[in-house]
């Protein structure tokens, strides 16, 4: 049996992440569940498209990612399948698929229509639970993912920043928050190789700055604005032992510049 996991913007203490469930587990009793978050912030779209990429290929080949960010739900925008790196994704089409498929091109992309699959009556305002966990819930008994409607031609996208390169200096932006306040940026490790990582590169976020990047939070003491290469293989600001979003007042998109003397 499929793994099926599950992203959405409902809440931890939501009623209908359970519902979705036993939507679900009603289809495939013997379906495998795995929570991703229910704490993506509301309707923010691109947080879901980050943590898709972060964690989606994690999981084996064959499992099914459901992601529900959907503030135009009851609109005319397409529900979808998406096949990606051998998992498939059942998710709006309103950019939530836009990082995990821009580092992997899709394999098969199909427009969810055959209401065969899904709850009825459709609620305008729940297809989490009325179209994309059923389907989910059959995809993992094994249903041929081209029985849910016709091939859908390209997936929608948003805008996401690239860093700029110069021979000095990389210019990025914040990209998004974690849940300890950490600044996550846009400039990965590769864009750092071969450049000085000691107190020759001065990092800077709007005001702030600080020299180094380092490895790890504990090699400066608490308080500290620090600069490192996160888990993710990306500079990361911090204050070691504080939220640094809350002690800066920092948001996502704040310029970040990394420059060696």
């Amino acid at each position: 049996m499929s793994i099926i996991t599950l992203t959405t913007d409902f809440g931890t203490g939501s009623p209908y992440v359970a519902i979705m469930k036993g939507v679900i587990f009603s289809i495939n009793p013997a379906a495998t569940l795995v929570d991703i978050t229910h704490a993506i912030p509301p309707q923010d779209v691109r947080e879901g498209a980050i943590v898709l990429e972060d964690v989606a290929t994690r999981f084996p080949e064959g499992t099914i990612h459901v992601a529900v960010v959907d503030p135009g739900v009851g609109s005319g925008r397409p529900i979808v399948f998406a096949r990606v790196a051998g998992r498939g994704f059942v998710a709006p089409d309103n950019g939530l698929l836009s990082r995990v498929t821009r580092r992997h091109p899709p394999e098969l992309l199909v427009r969810l229509e055959n209401p065969k699959y899904w709850l009825e009556p459709v609620s305008s305002t729940f297809h989490g639970r009325d179209i994309i966990a059923p389907v989910a819930a059959h995809l993992s008994l094994g249903l041929d993912p081209t029985l849910l409607g016709s091939a859908h031609p390209l997936l929608g996208s948003l805008d996401w920043p690239n860093p700029v390169q110069r021979q000095d200096r990389v210019e990025g932006v914040v990209l998004r928050i974690d849940s300890f306040g950490n600044l996550v940026t846009n400039i990965t490790a590769d864009m750092l190789a071969g450049r000085p990582m000691d107190e020759r590169a001065c990092v800077v976020c709007n005001i702030y700055e600080t020299w180094g990047i380092y490895n790890a939070y504990s090699e400066h003491p608490h308080g500290t604005f620090i600069a490192l290469v996160s888990s993710q293989n990306c500079l990361e600001l911090a204050i070691v032992g504080e939220s640094a979003a809350a002690r800066l007042g920092i948001q996502v998109g704040s310029p970040v510049v990394v420059a060696w003397e």
